[in-house]
């Protein structure tokens, strides 16, 4: 079988630092770590969730 090129990855926000949500990203296709803007429960607003190591 074929290793899949997909990673799964933990997203942090950067204000908090909370780790409340995970995705998958192409590794090949994408080598730059994620950034995605997501609803932070804490805070109660939208804020920048980076790709956490």
């Amino acid at each position: 079988m074929a290793k899949g090129a997909r990673e799964i990855v933990i997203l942090e926000c950067t204000e908090t630092k909370l780790r409340h949500y995970t995705t998958t990203r192409n590794k090949k296709k994408n080598p730059n770590k994620l950034q995605l803007k997501k609803y932070n429960p804490k805070l109660r607003k939208y804020t920048v969730y980076k790709e956490a190591k």
